[in-house]
């Protein structure tokens, strides 16, 4: 802090990235008292604000949380684009400074897609009470029962009205039979669901119930009501519709008969005839559902919400409304909890007050798909009109002249602020735009903060002929004051104006008192139509519509265009002014008035941002962040005045992996845009261990670097310097989860680096070889991950060149692609055959089509959802089913990743090929890899295949081991699977390649391998492997060897004799990992893999657990995943068995000594003579590749040679 401003973010940097070499000359340095106490007052101010804590790593971007474990350069390079859209459209708005930075973090509230409609309205019979019927008397009435714990799934009986249900039926609708039967059974069985009725029948006067059914069943169930009660109504209703036939209606006949049965005193005539004293509010129900806006019958509401239509399918009604209870208690609890519901609560009334309450459902007003204008244009020409120049103007230009010269209707000639502006688009020479725009000027009339502005949209070319009235209403607007202009509008908006009109009288004649007549007059007869024709242009190449469509427009949302025959009534105005505030229009309306505007261009300022703001991707709230001290503590950067600027806080502890990170990301942001920000150092007090034990470099250029020649720099490197020489290194790399990054050419062991060892720069070059498509698939019909589905990923010309199987873990799979379009499909075999592809998220394609394309086009991850459902004739098959296993799924070849042999699936079938599978990392374990793999070779006659973990090869052993496969004449190839972004993650490297041993063995593989033998690097084989693989595993899916137990003086350090191992063993054996066979199809077909991922998942949490993972995962495993205990010969180890069983040993295991820790390399020649023979043989092969090399760059230009040998390797790996 006590460095100039611009060198201290370099300094962070340099603390951060570098602190194992600076970190004695930080011990010196002493810190002022005032630094401490101000970081503890802030430290204290953010836990309590923002809940940060001492040593956590923030960083919010116009108070948008970035969190950096997400998000990376790629994607905070988006967030920056879509905040300049805003940032520079409040700037073009004149909007600078702390206001800002202050409409900016507004909270707009996010589109919400369950509105509920006011359910207090007297059309609703309601059946029970659950408050005051005598039924529910027992139960408790207090809003705390909510908060007392009961079981899992148990509806709670508290007596509130805390779950309504209101049904919309025409009762001689089939589909009432069953909903109203539905109702009885909730009733019956005392639910907690108060139940209400509005019944939807003919609204005629001259219709009784003799002549209708409807009319008839509505006026018996009042009788009953009103001479009964309402539970009898109810049982009546179902006695009713049980006499009725499957696939008819309720009749005449059927009431009648029901009455006279039933009820046989009562007189037909004053229930049912056309004095009947029953028929009262009939027409209500009727009103209340047009009015609701609601769509075809029958429906039904829950708490005002309605259901789909595929929630009303009566087989599944009862589930979803159970559903709904227990989801809304939740809801319920809250509200109890945190104060908002107390025992004086109308429980009703707190539902119909909440936000997304609304008086009407119009799906067009209430829809979450949105479409702004865009107001932020500052044009050259602001005149409509020339038309010619109108033209020319783009979109945004149109619209900010038509905001310029657009005149309103007001509640009153009060000049003041509005809250919503609404534009009415139309053509007003035809009745349903006449209609259109008299319904907005009543609803303008009703309320005090809207404004009504016009754009006329003739059907045809404007001509004077055509456009009278809309002329007219533009000529009143120029001459009259807003009181006399609205009610002449609202007289010639009548039919009856129009008819005179269309007759030939004169519109002087329509002139209402008041008014002065002379000017309008003048107007009118010189108002040319040019303006008209620039706002049919408007409409047509802005707002999208065709002439003579109609549409409204509110603070710049665009509804529309409407149907021929499609209504706008006023109470959709009123609901959609409704909307519009409760997003950002009210908080933006309060802000405005701070600026002190006048009133036309706050009103023009309200709108302009509100449809910024609302166009704007909703996410996560904005915070504010702020500090209350910022002296000593707090590193600020000035922004570049009369700019756009970003605001950035960033909360950092300089000695932790988030500050070796944030500094870089800090410093190029800096560079690359205009920023204000302030950095607080959040340091600990105490530390107990080093903070930070790793150098560290973040590859991110603030731009395009160029060479000393002008050429472009070949890439963003990563260097360091002066790194300490005694310690070993180990370089890795750190990318975005969808990124698969290898060393591609070193001869350095970038897993030990020792510098005092190397003779110059070690140098490493990494490429991107992949990009990741990852995906969750389940299946519709049950909710689950279709277990063993196979998915391939290709192209048009080659569609299988990838594939993959879908786990059990959350549905998960992923594959290898590379920027372009990419086409994933059921694998054929079982996949297609069973299940087919139903919808699908996040791709290219339609959401229902087949074929699922994928374009990767981004450097960001792509995750997709895919949703499969077998198909009718399949409903029963099981896709891992044994008998289908001959020509199924296990019977496919994988191309996960290339290489080796290409024969056609029918040879490798018949194919007797031996599948080993080893990892290595470190150019002295591929050494043992070698020597192991020799071993192998020279003691079996079956053709041997190795299987290598790719991603930890060294470059030097990818290009030799072509040359290794051709001298030996075995098949190889490089599998690879990303650690999925949901498995807990391990950071250590040796730890990683542990959890690749055991944690992906069913998907690592291609499908056609039955059997696989891992071997570990450092050991030497003396038998056939060919043996262990034919082994009968007795049914389990893989065989491990025990720990030996022969060598005595070692009982001191064997671990598993005791403590936990000992008591969750009991009699079975603690098993090793260097040796282990799997049987693939088993393992896949018991979900082996799906069941280690999640334990491992729950022991992995703890830091002390899964020591060795790759070995004690599977034991701790043992009672859920058999293993077979191979004969000990299959695996003898000096450390734990004794010298006499080495005679009969099949492989030997160079296993670390605990006692003696004698170096491997020493151990290896002392332990196997053999060793030596096979160590030299590898040497001498590897010096005739050294010297084939260095021939072919005699002889080749370096450039041409390396050429050639990355197509060789391409071709080969």
């Amino acid at each position: 802090m006590s460095v100039p401003k611009h060198d201290a973010l370099k300094l962070l940097r340099d603390l951060s990235q570098n602190f194992p070499s600076k970190a004695r000359s930080l011990t010196r340095v002493a810190v002022k008292q005032e630094m401490r106490k101000e970081i503890e007052e802030n430290q204290k101010h953010l836990s309590e604000t923002v809940g940060v804590h001492p040593g956590d790593g923030e960083l919010f971007i116009n108070g948008l949380h970035i969190d950096l474990d997400v998000h990376n350069p790629f994607s905070i390079l988006d967030i920056l684009r879509g905040e300049a859209r805003v940032l520079e459209g409040l700037h073009n708005l004149g909007i600078k400074g702390e206001h800002q930075g202050k409409l900016l973090k507004l909270p707009v509230n996010a589109v919400d897609d369950n509105y509920a409609l006011d359910i207090r309205h007297p059309a609703i019979m309601w059946i029970n009470d659950i408050e005051n019927d005598p039924m529910y008397r027992s139960w408790p009435t207090g809003i705390q029962e909510l908060l007392r714990a009961t079981f899992p799934g148990v509806i709670r009986q508290i007596r509130r009205n805390f779950f309504n249900l209101v049904l919309f039926l025409d009762p001689v609708q089939e589909e009432s039979v069953e909903l109203v039967k539905l109702a009885e059974l909730f009733y019956k069985h005392k639910i907690p669901l108060r139940i209400g009725f509005v019944f939807v029948v003919n609204t005629k006067d001259e219709i009784d119930g003799f002549s209708d059914a409807g009319v008839g069943f509505y006026r018996l169930l009042n009788y009953i009501a009103d001479e009964y009660d309402l539970s009898q109504a109810l049982m009546s209703m179902v006695s009713m519709y049980n006499q009725v036939d499957v696939g008819k209606s309720l009749s005449v006949e059927t009431i009648s008969s029901y009455m006279k049965r039933k009820f046989p005193s009562a007189n037909a005539e004053k229930i049912l005839g056309l004095e009947s004293e029953y028929d009262y509010k009939r027409n209500e129900g009727a009103l209340f559902y047009k009015k609701s806006g609601l769509g075809a019958l029958p429906l039904a509401l829950f708490n005002g919400v309605p259901l789909s239509s595929d929630e009303m399918d009566p087989d599944e009604l009862e589930t979803i409304l159970l559903q709904r209870i227990m989801d809304t208690t939740t809801a319920f609890q809250r509200a109890a909890f945190m104060g908002q519901l107390s025992e004086g609560s109308d429980v009703v009334d707190h539902l119909m007050e909440q936000a997304n309450v609304v008086p009407r459902m119009n799906p067009l007003i209430l829809s979450t798909d949105r479409k702004y204008l865009d107001f932020t244009s500052t044009p050259v020409v602001d005149d409509w009109e020339d038309t010619t120049m109108f033209s020319f103007l783009e979109g945004r230009d149109k619209t900010a002249v038509v905001a310029k010269r657009m005149k309103y209707f007001r509640n009153n000639d009060e000049d003041g602020m509005s809250t919503v502006t609404t534009w009415i688009a139309g053509d007003f020479d035809t009745a349903s735009g006449r209609k259109l725009l008299l319904n907005a000027l009543k609803h303008v009339k009703a309320s005090r903060g809207v404004r009504v502005g016009v754009i006329d949209n003739p059907s045809g070319k404007p001509t004077e002929d055509n456009t009278v009235l809309y002329r007219a209403i533009w000529a009143s607007f120029l001459t009259q004051k807003n009181k006399a202009t609205v009610e002449f509008v609202q007289k010639l908006l009548k039919e009856e104006s129009s008819r005179l009109l269309q007759q030939g009288s004169k519109m002087k004649e329509l002139l209402m008192q008041g008014m002065d007549a002379d000017a309008f007059e003048k107007k009118f007869n010189t108002l040319e139509v040019d303006f008209i024709l620039s706002q049919q242009l408007f409409c047509r190449e802005v707002l999208k519509l065709r002439p003579g469509e109609r549409a409204v427009i509110s603070n710049g949302r665009i509804l529309g265009p409407f149907e021929e025959q499609e209504e706008f009534t006023v109470e959709d105005f009123q609901l959609l002014e409704k909307i519009t505030l409760s997003g950002s229009a009210e908080k933006v309306k309060a802000k405005v008035k701070q600026m002190q505007m006048k009133p036309k261009h706050a009103s023009d300022l309200v709108m302009k941002v509100d449809a910024l703001l609302s166009a704007a991707p909703k996410g996560e709230v904005r915070r504010d962040v702020h500090f209350i001290k910022d002296s000593h503590s707090i590193l600020s950067l000035s922004p570049r005045e009369n700019e756009v600027f970003y605001d950035v806080v960033a909360i950092v502890d300089p000695l932790t992996r988030e500050a070796q990170k944030m500094s870089s990301l800090l410093m190029v942001l800096s560079q690359v845009v205009n920023v204000r920000m302030q950095v607080f150092m959040n340091c600990r007090a105490k530390l107990s261990e080093m903070p930070l034990k790793s150098f560290y470099r973040f590859v991110l250029e603030s731009d395009v670097a160029f060479l000393a020649n002008d050429t472009v720099s070949p890439g963003p490197v990563a260097r360091f310097v002066e790194l300490p020489e005694s310690p070993l290194l180990t370089l890795n790399m750190i990318t975005p989860e969808s990124w698969m990054v290898e060393a591609v050419r070193s001869p350095h062991d970038l897993d030990n680096i020792h510098l005092q060892e190397v003779n110059g720069i070690v140098r490493a070059e990494y490429e991107l070889e992949h990009l990741l498509l990852e995906g969750h698939c389940f299946d519709l019909s049950t909710g689950q991950p279709p277990r063993g589905l196979q998915f391939t990923l290709g192209t048009n010309r080659d569609p299988l060149m990838h594939d993959t199987i879908v786990m059990a873990n959350l549905g998960y799979f992923q594959l290898k692609a590379n920027p372009g379009a990419w086409i994933l499909r059921l694998r054929k075999g079982r996949s297609e055959d069973i299940y087919q592809v139903l919808t699908h998220d996040g791709t290219d394609s339609p959401a229902d089509a087949g074929d699922v394309v994928v374009m990767l086009n981004s450097f960001h991850s792509k995750i997709i959802k895919v949703r499969v459902q077998k198909k009718a004739e399949k409903i029963n098959e099981d896709l891992l089913s044994e008998a289908s296993e001959s020509k199924g799924i296990w019977d496919s070849i994988a191309s996960i990743t290339g290489g080796g042999s290409k024969k056609d699936d029918g040879e490798k079938k018949k194919e007797d090929v031996l599948n080993i599978f080893s990892v290595a990392s470190g150019h002295l374990y591929e050494r043992f890899l070698r020597i192991m793999m020799l071993s192998v070779l020279r003691h079996t006659k079956t053709p041997v295949k190795f299987w290598f973990l790719k991603n930890y090869l060294s470059p030097s052993f990818k290009e030799t081991i072509s040359f290794m496969a051709e001298s030996y004449g075995f098949q190889y190839e490089l599998v690879q699977y990303k650690w999925p972004r949901w498995l807990h993650q391990q950071t250590e490297k040796q730890r990683i390649i542990w959890g690749h041993k055991i944690l992906f063995l069913d998907v690592l593989f291609p499908l056609a391998v039955d059997k696989i033998i891992f071997v570990d690097a450092d050991q030497i084989v003396r038998a056939d492997l060919k043996d262990l693989r034919d082994l009968d595993l007795e049914g389990a899916p893989y065989g491990y060897t025990p720990f030996c137990e022969s060598r005595r003086e070692m009982d001191g350090y064997r671990f598993w004799k005791t403590g936990y191992w000992a008591s969750h063993l009991g009699h079975r054996k603690y098993h090793i990992s260097a040796l282990y066979v799997v049987d693939l199809k088993k393992f896949r077909k018991i979900a082996a893999g799906d069941r280690l991922r999640g334990q491992y998942q729950a022991l992995s949490q703890d830091p002390n657990s899964l020591s060795n993972l790759d070995q004690d995962l599977p034991n701790n495993m043992i009672h859920q995943v058999a293993i077979k205990s191979l004969p000990q010969e299959w695996l003898w180890c000096e450390t734990w068995c004794d010298n006499a069983s080495k005679v009969t040993a099949k492989t030997i295991d160079l296993c670390n000594n605990p006692k003696t820790k004698e170096p491997k390399l020493t151990a290896a020649a002392r332990i196997v003579p053999e060793w030596v023979e096979y160590d030299n043989e590898i040497k001498r092969l590897l010096r005739r590749v050294e010297e084939q090399g260095d021939a072919e760059k005699e002889e080749h230009s370096p450039s041409a040679s390396q050429h050639k040998k990355d197509d060789n390797l391409r071709d080969e790996l």
